[in-house]
């Protein structure tokens, strides 16, 4: 089916036969929303934003979770050829504001009392706001409507006005202005318009099939374009979302909900990986041997399982034995309807990628940036090779400048940065190449290799150049290692803060006999505990060139969080803020 505009795609959602649209967790239970429901909220929001005077080019901001609202605004928007603007719920009064003021918004919708009365707090630099909407919320409070009372000055709308309406859209308009959180200063609006967006839908679409009966887990903040656009191609397809309470709940929702389907970022992964590892710590003896053959069969079979194909022999029953024994109660954990998932936002360790497709879990990982709405590469069930994030999909061309800079051409490249065209000029040059920031190379078989971001390559005192990603993976593969952040530029040597996988640490110290107290504070100054991550880290400089090597480390007894300041929406660590907030520990490593 051809379309060309987001206003395009909801037409065709609203036509789907299958009734589950949604499903979103409410008093303690998950509830479908039908489409009938969902097209009508729509219809009607979208017709009280054209009576407030929203109209073509106009723009709205919108703060909230993963819930049905999310959608229903976005499309109300979109089919008015209005541009929708998400802030990250998770973002301060100030960071919400900056956005909002920026980005010329119109209208305000905001999850939850708190969240709004702080972004009223500095109302007075909104002038140009005609109104505050509260989502969450059953009646008004001071200075804003809530949801339900805004949607039914809408109602009575017809569906054939609002089809008349999407249909004036055109390709070329903006359809969303997204705030990059970036690793590195002052956030950008990255200009998407229907075209971008819609493009990256068709062609990941020709590349994977999706059936519509499925049933999709979503549980990365919609306000970022990753999340977003797989939720456009869940909508095209008639599959029904599931909106995850929070990341916290991953595991529970995956259980209510059995999903085909669902898109992550490494970080996920890795938590996940850890509490396997971490439970079989605690089983038997017996049941740890069992456990370690069976991965040892499925990567023996790895080539089979990237080929989705079964050995024969006695592999095939070696296989077929560890899948009944093992690897299922694994899936299981997935729901037990599981179909396939994507990775992206940053890379996924090739060991992670190999344990899960040994265990018989497909994780497809791609590659992309805000600015290319997202989607620039992906591993496909045709074509898979783990380390790399894929192959370019249709109608994208890549190819790495001189400095072993990604650079990136094809209808999902973004119209520029929203009122920043110097800025625009520096990464899309003359000849249309958008200029990724990232290092990378292409194999022999096309498949593309991230190796780092340009801006936070370490050069150090000697003038190397090193790549703290891989050097991160390799230690964060380490079973009582949860995150690590190499340090180092303009430095004699590299360092290393890291945070322990507490509850992994605490399991060993229990097996082992070993007091270590209860408080993170206390952990990360024990002698026992500081002499097993020595001999963590001492086995990955083993692996290293010399000037590659952690030298001194120290560890931090909480973990980098999103709320903390430390990690952008997708889990990428702020290096920047790191450093910032971090410096005393830092220096003393290095004073020592």
């Amino acid at each position: 089916m051809s379309i060309n505009t987001l206003s395009e795609l909801f037409l065709v959602t609203a036509k789907h036969e299958r009734k589950e649209c949604l499903f979103y967790k409410e008093e303690g239970e998950y509830k479908p929303i039908y489409r009938d429901e969902f097209v009508s909220r729509v219809t009607y929001l979208a017709k009280a934003l054209s009576e407030l005077g929203v109209k073509r080019g106009d723009k709205v901001a919108l703060m909230c979770n993963n819930r049905p609202e999310w959608p229903i605004v976005d499309f109300a928007c979109l089919s008015l050829g209005a541009a929708l603007v998400p802030v990250y719920p998770t973002l301060l009064p100030e960071g919400a504001v900056y956005i909002i003021r920026n980005s010329d918004s119109k209208v305000v919708f905001v999850e939850g009392k708190e969240r709004l009365e702080g972004i009223l707090e500095l109302s007075d630099q909104l002038e140009h706001v005609k109104e505050f909407v509260v989502i969450g919320e059953k009646d008004s409070v001071e200075k804003a409507v809530s949801f339900d009372q805004f949607v039914a000055r809408g109602q009575g709308a017809s569906w054939e006005w609002l089809e008349g309406e999407a249909k004036k859209t055109k390709r070329d308009e903006l359809a969303t202005i997204i705030y990059t959180s970036g690793t590195t200063g002052v956030p950008k609006g990255v200009m998407l318009s229907h075209w971008n967006i819609t493009s990256n839908v068709v062609n990941t679409l020709k590349i994977f099939e999706l059936d519509p009966s499925f049933v999709a887990l979503s549980f990365l903040p919609l306000s970022h374009a990753y999340e977003r656009m797989v939720n456009y191609i869940y909508f095209f397809k008639g599959i029904a979302i599931a909106y995850a309470e929070s990341v916290q709940t991953i595991a529970q929702n995956l259980q209510e909900i059995r999903p085909h389907v669902f898109v992550s970022v490494p970080r996920v992964y890795e938590k996940v990986h850890a509490r396997i590892y971490e439970n079989i710590a605690k089983s038997s003896p017996i049941k740890q041997k069992l456990f370690n053959w069976a991965v040892n069969v499925g990567k023996e079979a790895l080539d089979y399982r990237l080929k989705q194909s079964s050995p024969g022999g006695l592999l095939g029953l070696k296989l077929s034995i560890a899948d009944r024994l093992v690897f299922s109660k694994i899936r299981e954990r997935l729901g037990g309807r599981f179909q396939f998932a994507m990775s992206g936002g940053g890379p996924l360790s090739k060991d992670l990628a190999e344990f899960f497709w040994a265990a018989g879990i497909r994780i497809y990982e791609g590659y992309g940036l805000t600015e290319t709405s997202p989607v620039l590469t992906v591993n496909t069930p045709d074509a898979v090779k783990l380390g790399t994030v894929g192959k370019p999909i249709p109608e994208t061309e890549i190819k790495i400048a001189d400095d072993g800079e990604i650079l990136a051409k094809g209808p999902q490249v973004m119209q520029g940065y929203y009122k920043m065209p110097d800025a625009t000029a520096e990464v899309i040059d003359d000849d249309g190449w958008f200029h990724t920031g990232d290092i990378g190379e292409i194999d022999e078989d096309g498949f593309v290799k991230i190796t780092d971001r340009k801006k936070e390559i370490i050069v150090n005192a000697y003038g190397k150049n090193i790549a703290p990603a891989p050097i991160e993976n390799m230690i964060k593969s380490s079973f009582y290692i949860s995150q690590a952040v190499v340090i180092g530029d303009r430095r004699k040597f590299l360092s290393a803060l890291l945070v322990p996988d507490f509850e992994a640490i605490k399991a060993w110290a229990a097996r082992v006999g070993k007091e270590i107290g209860e408080a993170n504070e206390d952990i990360v100054k024990n002698s026992d505990v500081r002499e097993l991550i020595a001999s963590e880290v001492e086995k990955v400089n083993l692996k290293l060139a010399n000037y590659e090597q952690i030298k001194a480390w120290e560890l931090v007894p909480h973990e980098f969080t999103i709320e903390g300041g430390e990690l952008t929406p997708t889990q990428k660590v702020k290096r920047r803020v790191i450093n910032v907030k971090y410096k005393e520990l830092i220096e003393s490593m290095y004073s020592e």
